[in-house]
C-alpha cells in the first residue's frame, strides 16, 4: 500500500490509474478506523480496481466547542488496518496542504444542511461539503463509498455532487454495529463503562419503534413519543433532536411511509452519538 500526502503526488497516481482505464473507489474517513470504515473498503473492493482512503480529520467542520483537538488519532494503526486490507492508497493530507493561507472558498447545500444536525452544530456540513468536494477533485473517483450512519450527510452529498455536476456515483453503505447494537464511531471511545451501557438506548428506542411500525403504527408523533418516553428512563441520555422526515427534502413527515428516516442525536454524558433507520 502507497501512503502518500501531498496533494500534486495524490493527483499522479489518479492520472496513471485511469491512463490504464483502472475504476478507483474512494473512502473518506477522519481516521480511527473501526469494522463500519473497513466495511465501506470491503463495498470498494468489490466494485472498483483501485480503492483509495483519505485519512483527514477535518477541521472546517468541527465547532468551536467541539472535539477536533481531541478526536481520536492513530496514524500507523489505521494505515496497518488498511494495508492487511489491500487498500492500494492511503492519503493523508496536511490541513495547511487543505486549506492554505488565503483560502477562501466553500461549498453550502442550502436547506438541508441546516436541519437535523445542522440545528445544533452551525457550519459542520459546510466544512463537510467543503473537505469532501476538496477530496473528489483530487482524488477523481468513480464511486465513492459513506455509511448509512451518517444519513443526514449523505443525502446532502448527494445532492451537492448532482447540482454540481460532479461525475461521481456516492454508494451509501448499511449501517455497522456492536454485537449488543450500539452504532459503531469513533466517538464511542469516549464512552466509560456506564455511559457505554447507556449508549444502547438509542438503538434500543429505534427497535421498539420498528416494532410499533411493524404492529401498523403510523402516526409519525406517536412513534416519536414512544422512543422519547425510552430515552427519557436513561439518567445519562439527553436528546438533541428526533425527527421522522422525508429523505429527499429532510421535511418533517406527519404519518410513516416507506422510506420515512427516523433519526436522531443524542448525548450520552458529553458524547453526542447519532443513529437511524429507514422504515
Amino acid at each position: 500500500m502507497k501512503v502518500i500526502k501531498k496533494i500534486p503526488d495524490m493527483k499522479a497516481a489518479v492520472r496513471e490509474y485511469q491512463s490504464q482505464e483502472k475504476i478507483i473507489g474512494f473512502v473518506p474517513t477522519m481516521g480511527y478506523l473501526h469494522e463500519g470504515h473497513l466495511s465501506l473498503v470491503h463495498a470498494s473492493k468489490r466494485k472498483a480496481d483501485i480503492t483509495v482512503v483519505s485519512i483527514f480529520v477535518n477541521p472546517t467542520q468541527f465547532g468551536p466547542r467541539e472535539d477536533f483537538r481531541d478526536y481520536p488519532r492513530d496514524f500507523a494503526r489505521d494505515t496497518a488496518m488498511l494495508d492487511k486490507e489491500g487498500v492500494d492508497i492511503a492519503f493523508s493530507p496536511e490541513a495547511r496542504d487543505m486549506y492554505p493561507d488565503g483560502y477562501k472558498t466553500y461549498v453550502e447545500v442550502h436547506d438541508l444542511q441546516n436541519k437535523l444536525c445542522g440545528k445544533s452544530r452551525p457550519g459542520h456540513f459546510r466544512g463537510v461539503c467543503t473537505v469532501v468536494l476538496k477530496l473528489l477533485n483530487i482524488v477523481e473517483p468513480d464511486l465513492a463509498f459513506f455509511g448509512q450512519k451518517d444519513a443526514q450527510q449523505a443525502i446532502i452529498l448527494q445532492t451537492m455532487v448532482r447540482d454540481l455536476d460532479r461525475d461521481v456515483q456516492i454508494e451509501v453503505m448499511p449501517i455497522v454495529r456492536e454485537a449488543d447494537g450500539l452504532a459503531m464511531s469513533s466517538r464511542n471511545t469516549y464512552l466509560n463503562q456506564a455511559e457505554r451501557q447507556a449508549a444502547l438506548i438509542l438503538m434500543n428506542s429505534l427497535r421498539r419503534a420498528k416494532r410499533n411500525i411493524d404492529k401498523g403504527e403510523r402516526n409519525a408523533e406517536v412513534i416519536l413519543a414512544g422512543i422519547r418516553n425510552l430515552i427519557a428512563k436513561e439518567p445519562l441520555a439527553r436528546i438533541d433532536y428526533l425527527e421522522a422526515v422525508e429523505t429527499k427534502d429532510l421535511n418533517p413527515v406527519r404519518e410513516i411511509t416507506a422510506g420515512t428516516l427516523i433519526a436522531l442525536a443524542v448525548f450520552i454524558g458529553k458524547t453526542r452519538l447519532i443513529d437511524n433507520m429507514i422504515v
